[in-house]
């Protein structure tokens, strides 16, 4: 029984949580832009800005980076990494499970604007205010987020349209590829520590006994794996990563919410991708463990990184090692977009 206990304890607390930084963390270089404009949200919106620099001291040229989506706009920023409008290549940014824009910066919107990119970064649906203010809850289809995008980006000027890259973290080492799956404007992709199969990841935290035939279960496991669901959304802290995640998908249920993380595959459209893909992960992450599965099946020219300890890195979505990733991905990139 305390083994079960554990795998509980486990799959309460987990989701693809956006990093945020620590005690522990790397201080980042750069603080919080703050001559970005933030994309405008509805009225009433509790969104504000923060000051801030690159990593060289610099301040960047900005403005606002509101994408026109559906019958509204998604938020966002657009960083200029020059003063000219001679086209250069724009990295295009996408969160987390729970993160937003804001943290986007810190993540990799400086380290991209050191190296000569435009950055793009916004806040998409069940992300930031997007979730808060309008209420838009996630969608597995995130080719139908970064269209919309792609299309604002492509009217922004000194974009280079033949070097668009999509950087997603966390989560959104999910949700970019899966955007490439049909993007095709797109000359990169980066899936930096995403899950590979989102229910496969949450499967691997619930008791053994109770996964057959997941998401829907078996006339034996479902009354039992809905009462340990219950059980788990009553706890005050341990409960927390379930309850958001139900808000966050719009469901109710914990039963209905497994069906719906079923949508968040890649696997079955690694073909799909296209242009050439970085994929990643740290040793010892076991949200992102399916990881080289799916890099070993995509057929677009690909390049597969494990960091681990020997690299000074650890933690999700190489949490002690930042800089370390960036000057793997951005080399990787700037050879590519060349």
């Amino acid at each position: 029984m305390r083994r079960g206990r554990n795998r509980w304890d486990s799959f309460s607390t987990t989701t693809c949580t956006t990093p945020s930084w620590s005690a522990r963390s790397p201080t980042p270089a750069a603080a919080a832009p703050s001559s970005a404009s933030a994309c405008r949200p509805p009225a009433g919106s509790r969104r504000s800005t923060a000051s801030s620099g690159t990593a060289s001291g610099r301040r960047p040229r900005s403005g606002c980076g509101a994408t026109p989506y559906r019958d509204t706009t998604l938020p966002g920023y657009f960083f200029r990494a020059g003063d000219g409008d001679e086209p250069r290549p724009t990295l295009i940014l996408t969160d987390g499970y729970d993160g937003t824009v804001e943290e986007l910066w810190f993540a990799n919107g400086a380290a991209a604007l050191d190296r000569g990119y435009h950055v793009i970064a916004f806040d998409g649906p069940g992300q930031g205010s997007v979730l808060l203010d309008q209420g838009i809850v996630f969608r597995p289809d995130w080719e139908n987020v970064v269209g919309p995008v792609l299309d604002h980006v492509l009217e922004l000027p000194g974009v280079d349209p033949a070097r668009i890259a999509l950087m997603g973290w966390s989560f959104g080492g999910y949700t970019a590829p899966r955007a490439a799956t049909a993007e095709h404007r797109l000359a990169a992709c980066v899936s930096d520590s995403g899950p590979y199969d989102l229910l496969g990841a949450l499967r691997a935290r619930i008791p053994r006994p109770l996964t057959r035939n997941l998401p829907h279960g078996t006339v034996l496991t479902r009354p039992v794996l809905a009462a340990a669901l219950r059980s788990v959304l009553r706890r005050p802290s341990a409960g927390w990563s379930l309850r958001r995640n139900l808000w966050v998908h719009g469901v109710d249920d914990p039963l209905e919410l497994l069906g719906v993380l079923a949508d968040y595959t890649l696997a079955g459209r690694e073909h799909l991708i296209r242009c050439p893909t970085f994929v990643c992960r740290t040793a010892g992450d076991d949200l992102t463990a399916a990881a080289p599965t799916f890099a070993a099946r995509l057929t677009c020219p690909s390049r597969y990184v494990e960091f681990g300890p020997a690299d000074g890195v650890t933690g999700h979505c190489e949490m002690t090692g930042r800089a370390v990733f960036h000057r793997e991905v951005f080399d990787w990139l700037d050879e590519v977009l060349a």
